[in-house]
């Protein structure tokens, strides 16, 4: 999306407790640019927010985004507006469509894991999976039954390839069983909680690195024991060179120095502020890049990723 789209609230229901599901039409009535599966947008609120949901309605749909929003318990002001304020008719800016997930419909065959309302990616990608005819499974994990979205209509629709773990009712999901009966060559998509994507970075990383993608609503934990040292990043455009000392991220140093970098959530979870790495080992700290990413280094979010030596020269 080149440029900021101007949206009206087009229709709001319930589609599972505690979740608030909004259609969202161009408010000029044009169509609305194209997305591919995985993707989330990135909306600006009236109190001032900006925050990043994922669209979970037909990708071939260019009448209309949905997004499926969790009332968090510990709202930060997002998902709380969303849920207390916002009325049809009202009119929002989205700023972005971006997607980090790298869903791709050519793979042999698909494992989908969700948890809760990770649930809302994944979605369109079982749309897209069987206009493709492509062998997919989905494991979704849930608290109760009440709280999972849209699980009437997956079990309605694909019975046979939906498997369901409802804690409240003592079924849990066993990853390493997932893994087995996956195959080899199938690509896995993971999103939810950080335990559960910790456990899926555990177990099906381990088997399945290569082909093994996440997405984080929260950052990513930092590791026990780190330590943030100084050192300098050169910005290759004007060679420029900054220090970044302790407690300050890259962002905020390349900014001072003139720097212009787009940026959004500034917690490593978003990928606006995406920056290419010319020189230098990163430290990556985000919750946006695959294992094969974090070791081919060639990017880094420079709102929470350091440095792993003294020095990082960035296409800035």
């Amino acid at each position: 999306m080149s440029a900021p789209t101007l949206v009206s609230v087009e229709r709001i229901d319930s589609p599972a407790d505690g979740v608030r599901r909004v259609r969202l039409a161009p408010a000029d009535g044009s169509a609305l640019p194209a997305w591919s599966p995985g993707a989330h947008v990135e909306l600006q609120l009236p109190n001032g927010l900006v925050r990043q949901y994922s669209l979970c309605g037909d990708p071939r749909d260019t009448r209309g985004w949905e997004l499926a929003v969790l009332r968090e318990e510990e709202s930060r002001g997002g998902s709380a507006f969303l849920h207390e304020e916002l009325r049809i008719g009202d009119e929002l800016l989205v700023t972005a469509v971006r997607d980090h997930f790298g869903f791709a419909v050519d793979a042999p065959a698909v494992v989908l894991i969700a948890g809760g309302i990770g649930i809302t990616p994944l979605l369109p990608m079982i749309v897209a999976l069987e206009d493709r005819g492509v062998p997919w499974t989905l494991h979704y994990a849930g608290r109760r039954r009440e709280r999972m979205v849209a699980l009437p209509s997956l079990l309605l629709r694909h019975a046979d390839r939906v498997r369901v773990y409802v804690s409240e009712e003592g079924a849990r999901l066993d990853l390493a069983s997932v893994v087995a009966e996956a195959g080899e060559r199938a690509v896995f998509y993971a999103c939810g909680p950080e335990r559960l994507l910790a456990d899926v970075e555990s177990v099906v990383g381990a088997a399945a690195a290569d082909r093994l993608r996440l997405e984080r609503f929260r950052p990513r934990e930092a590791a026990p024991g780190t330590v943030d040292e100084a050192f300098t990043v050169e910005l290759a455009e004007t060679g420029v060179e900054v220090e970044v000392p302790p407690g300050r991220s890259i962002l905020e140093a390349v900014r001072s120095a003139g720097a212009d970098v787009a940026s959004s959530c500034e917690e490593g979870t978003c990928g606006s502020c995406e920056t290419v790495v010319l020189d230098g080992r990163p430290d990556h700290r985000d919750s946006v890049l695959s294992e094969l990413e974090r070791e081919l280094g060639e990017t880094m979010m420079i709102c929470v990723s350091r440095a792993c030596g003294t020095r990082l020269v960035l296409e800035l």
